[in-house]
């Protein structure tokens, strides 16, 4: 298999980064008694106390591992690809975004269900969550504009759009709406976050590239 054919089937690796990620989400509460998805937060499910926490390391293993694998694989077909500057670098940051979430969020779980303004809490949501929310939406905006211009991607443009948009929307209904319906706005930006990288997958899997090209 040629090195070039190898580098786009990676892209994949996106998809079932996006599957291991929804089969967490949808499964774990299974064994987590009296969870309310509705209300509660996605990483409750994670915390440190969670009766859930062994299944969702299971499930979600393969999207902590493809995740960060999908993003350096786009960089590195970004790098050779005839992309414009801006569009590069919305797959840098994106791709920054997702290895601070990767090591930041096993580093600093909740430590339990809930915020309880421990160190590790504080960490969880005012370093690691704060970097992610900030570098998702930069990350995003970059590949707006730079899909948009010559030599971009209006296929990535589309899909940062609808991506960005969902990820507002959530993040500020979230903070207004009722805490009994909360954690249904706040998987509107956890979705969309990991959603992208599905894209950006399928985009590294159709996306032509010399190899050799220096």
């Amino acid at each position: 298999m040629k090195n070039k054919e190898l580098i786009n089937w990676l892209g994949l690796l996106g998809v079932l980064s996006f599957i291991s990620y929804l089969l967490a989400i949808i499964f774990s509460p299974l064994a987590y008694p009296g969870y309310d998805w509705l209300s509660q937060a996605v990483s409750d499910l994670s915390a440190s106390n969670a009766p859930s926490l062994k299944l969702w390391n299971s499930l979600s293993s393969i999207y902590n591992t493809f995740n960060v694998t999908t993003m350096i694989v786009a960089v590195i077909v970004v790098n050779k690809s005839n992309k414009n500057k801006i569009f590069k670098l919305g797959i840098y940051v994106y791709a920054i975004m997702n290895i601070i979430s990767a090591i930041g969020y096993q580093m600093f779980p909740l430590s339990e269900t809930g915020y309880n303004n421990t160190f590790q809490d504080i960490m969880h949501v005012y370093v690691v969550t704060t970097s992610v929310v900030i570098l998702s939406i930069v990350g995003l905006v970059l590949s707006i504009i730079g899909g948009y211009r010559k030599n971009g991607s209006k296929f990535i443009m589309l899909s940062a759009i609808i991506c960005l948009s969902f990820m507002m929307i959530g993040s500020i209904l979230s903070m207004i709406v009722p805490k009994s319906i909360f954690g249904l706005f706040e998987r509107f930006s956890t979705i969309s976050a990991v959603l992208f990288v599905l894209i950006i997958g399928i985009w590294v899997f159709r996306e032509k590239i010399n190899i050799g090209q220096n």
